[in-house]
């Protein structure tokens, strides 16, 4: 497991996508850190948070089309689906392996915490709280995407299809204004990602909004490996 982790991990930075997906989140996240709060001279990092939430939902589907839709079009799936791995240690690794790009690409936000340090007191438990919930959005939304990326060996297509998947998750928060059955519009609130995160926008870590995003994750890694499975056999 540990050796498939390492070659996934390196692969980002033995092509330009590793290195193109750091910067954009890079670039975003100095842009907004300049709109809101140099620009405004406000410590409060709300808005960039905030504001990250959209990016980081159009900007993972780039970052994981590749994990298992080019093992299908290469043919490596078979070598890799036949070695001692477990199907659970393969979708694992090549997870664990995006979220540590994803991780490396979020961290320019603490970098930013930082800077205000410099000349001000940020309020750290809202820093942590904001960074806890960008970690969790993206680990969920990589679960998603890489299950999106097992399902077809084109990169192009596992990419827009996670972006539907991105668009869906915004409208889901919307629909809940639109319906008028009660029932559906709970359970949209309940669904509702951008719901999730708003809490740790303000330095709120809830238990239901942590377990909300981590069950998320664990149900689309567990789909992936179901579909492994299915390769496995057919």
């Amino acid at each position: 497991m540990s050796a498939i982790l390492k070659r996934e991990f390196m692969a980002y930075f033995r092509a330009p996508l590793g290195y193109v997906f750091i910067c954009a989140m890079y670039f975003f996240t100095g842009y907004y850190f300049f709109t809101y709060n140099i620009f405004n001279n406000t410590t409060d990092t709300t808005n960039l948070f905030a504001m990250l939430f959209s990016v980081v939902l159009f900007l993972v589907p780039i970052l994981t089309m590749r994990l298992l839709s080019e093992e299908r079009r290469t043919k490596t799936d078979q070598t890799l689906l036949t070695s001692p791995v477990s199907r659970l240690g393969i979708v694992c690794s090549k997870y664990l392996a995006a979220l540590c790009v994803y991780t490396l690409a979020i961290s320019g936000t603490l970098l930013m915490a930082l800077v205000l340090r410099l000349y001000s007191k940020p309020d750290w438990s809202v820093v942590i709280g904001n960074f806890s919930g960008l970690f969790l959005l993206g680990a969920a939304l990589i679960a998603v995407c890489l299950f999106i990326s097992s399902l077809t060996e084109n990169q192009v297509i596992a990419a827009v299809g996670g972006f539907g998947a991105s668009l869906f998750l915004i409208l889901l928060d919307a629909m809940q204004y639109v319906v008028a059955n009660r029932a559906l519009r709970v359970f949209f609130n309940h669904m509702s990602f951008n719901g999730r995160y708003k809490g740790f926008t303000i330095g709120v870590i809830g238990f239901a909004d942590v377990f909300f995003f981590i069950s998320v994750a664990a149900l689309f890694l567990c789909l992936t490996v179901v579909v492994l499975e299915r390769r496995r056999w057919n």
